[in-house]
């Protein structure tokens, strides 16, 4: 997996273009990762729901859940489903509105400064092998494109907006990631330790 960093597209990632961007402020580079969970609808895996959400074209008749969301205007970076395959929604050189209200080290807007990424899945549900695989693997690659990131800057939903997000959730194993980490850097990820 590459990235190029002038354009911020990444190479194995199928491509939908979510309007739901800006451009990074003036003074601001990516320097936080923020992992994420959804499902649409709740639970469920595998549609297009996910797609036209953060396409603003989610069909809001065709659950009940979508009419409460479908007015949202959000998006990710990425997204890695289930089965581990890679979708971007917004060049890794603009700035996805991911992460919405939240502080990260008395910094307020993480949006300005982090990387969002999506996991196909739910607090409660465990993920995926492949996702875990594909997730320490564009981590990688987002390390070699931007130097401005660090693996000791990787963070939950949770941890940036723990009164609103509980997400990725209990079912998210960081010591997995940390392993797979670490034999990818064959350094010390210590992010995570107190979870």
């Amino acid at each position: 997996m590459r990235i190029d960093p002038k354009n911020g597209l990444i190479d194995s990632a199928r491509q939908v273009c979510s309007p739901n961007f800006d451009e990074w402020p003036d003074t601001c580079q990516p320097e936080l990762i923020v992992i994420h969970n959804i499902s649409l609808p709740p639970g469920q895996f595998g549609g297009a729901e996910i797609d036209d959400f953060f396409s603003n074209a989610l069909d809001c008749t065709a659950h009940p859940y979508f009419a409460e969301i479908a007015a949202m205007q959000v998006s990710a970076h990425a997204l890695i489903r289930r089965d581990g395959q890679l979708v971007q929604y917004v060049p890794l050189t603009k700035r996805a509105w991911h992460a919405g209200r939240s502080c990260y080290n008395g910094r307020t807007a993480c949006n300005d400064f982090s990387i969002g990424i999506e996991l196909e899945g739910t607090d409660e549900i465990p993920y995926t092998e492949s996702q875990y695989a594909r997730l320490a693997e564009l981590i990688a690659a987002l390390l070699e494109a931007y130097p401005t990131l660090s693996v000791d800057r990787i963070v939950g939903h949770c941890d940036i907006a723990p009164d609103r997000k509980t997400d990725p959730g209990a079912s998210f194993d960081w010591q997995e990631l940390r392993s797979l980490l670490n034999k990818r850097h064959n350094t010390k990820f210590v992010q995570g330790e107190k979870r």
